[in-house]
């Protein structure tokens, strides 16, 4: 049976750098869709998304105006956070510095920046989610 993560373990291990996995409720009586993602998190705060505006994601967020976010480390010992949030802030176009700081969360400092840069004129958004409810699993014992 798996153990779940104390408050500081779960808190530490969203603010890893993963590839998340967000699921919003679709609609036209589809399955929820399910897409990786980037995302910036700072312990105690809230998920930032950062994606373009013109997107089903974007759409079915701002539609659902909630996601869960799952979060897995997928080798072992094999780990998750799970996060059920609710959207309280939409910023449209995203600001420069979120969409900058995920980046270089994700490529580092001089390839995140270039990055950023190439959305400077994209129609974004940024989503900002507060975590509602959190299930965790740490399978380490396991093995």
């Amino acid at each position: 049976m798996p153990r779940q993560f104390t408050e500081a373990e779960r808190q530490e291990f969203l603010e890893a750098k993963h590839i998340a996995v967000l699921s919003v409720a679709a609609d036209n009586g589809r399955p929820p869709a399910s897409v990786p993602i980037w995302y910036d998190y700072t312990p105690g705060g809230n998920i930032r998304i950062n994606t373009s505006a013109g997107n089903r994601k974007a759409r079915l967020i701002e539609q659902a105006g909630a996601i869960t976010l799952t979060v897995q480390h997928e080798e072992p010992p094999y780990q998750y956070v799970i996060v059920e949030g609710t959207v309280v802030d939409t910023e449209r176009p995203a600001p420069a510095e979120p969409r900058e700081t995920i980046a270089i969360r994700y490529l580092g400092e001089e390839a995140g920046r270039e990055f950023a840069r190439g959305y400077d004129n994209a129609d974004t958004v940024l989503f900002t989610v507060r975590p509602d409810r959190w299930f965790t699993a740490d399978f380490s014992g396991e093995l």
